[in-house]
């Protein structure tokens, strides 16, 4: 059951962003994309007026018309269902706040509405003008600011804390601050040479015991060869020793 529900999610998803189609259309060379994706899509390469489908590259000289397809949007809409159905939120996981009952796995947090959101219930922020433009992320936990109750979105490099909007009017006022993707951008940036860094030393101290290892064993095969020329030595000494004995 699992692995079919794979495959439907496979077969129907959108592959500009890369998830279950939502108000889906179909070009005329016969792939499907979501109406916004693929507007937005043909919008920023409109500067030639030649526009291509992303998956086969097929061009088209003029815009082709983007005609919503009700069959294939109530395909999307069972499957929709039938996987929030089957997706409870698990330990560590963040919930749908609209779900009664049980505990259905968010797929959205919203972060204007402050709330997290299921496929179901997230739906209205891709169909309802006013909620569009509603910044949508990763379900995720909304950091909030617990003395003014506004989002962080600034990042205070001299406190070394992220703070919102009110706190650069009053504790914060003055201090080297940055928006708080740019301050998580350069982290991840720095932590990514951080671990660059990090592999690469290790390769070199592997190299490094690798040639300790080649040397411990050409210096014991020299040991070894010297050990056996001693003996020949040691033998001829002693059958010198017994012919002059005769």
């Amino acid at each position: 059951m699992a692995e079919a529900m794979l495959r439907d999610h496979d077969q129907y998803s959108c592959s500009i962003c890369l998830e279950l189609l939502r108000d889906p259309v179909t070009i005329p060379c016969g792939h499907s994309y979501c109406m916004s994706c693929i507007n937005e899509c043909w919008n920023t390469n409109d500067q030639k007026g030649i526009y291509r489908c992303p998956q086969c590259r097929q061009a088209f000289n003029s815009k082709p018309p983007l005609n919503r397809s009700t069959v294939l949007a109530e395909i999307m809409e069972k499957l929709r269902s039938t996987e929030s159905a089957q997706s409870l939120a698990g330990p560590g996981e963040i919930a749908c706040d609209f779900c009664s009952g049980e505990m259905i796995k968010a797929v959205k947090s919203c972060l204007e509405c402050r709330a997290s959101y299921c496929e179901t219930h997230v739906q209205p922020h891709y169909n309802v003008p006013a909620l569009k433009k509603h910044k949508l992320v990763k379900a995720a936990v909304i950091p909030v600011c617990p003395k003014h109750d506004k989002l962080l979105e600034v990042y205070c490099r001299t406190d070394q804390k992220c703070v919102c909007m009110h706190c650069l009017l009053d504790d914060h006022k003055g201090h080297d601050t940055v928006p708080s993707t740019m301050a998580r951008n350069e982290k991840q940036r720095k932590l990514t040479d951080t671990q660059t860094n990090v592999k690469q030393t290790m390769q070199a101290k592997i190299k490094e015991l690798q040639k300790m290892k080649m040397d411990i064993t050409s210096h014991s095969d020299s040991a070894k060869k010297a050990v056996e020329n001693s003996k020949i030595v040691f033998s001829e000494i002693v059958k010198l020793r017994k012919e002059a004995m005769r």
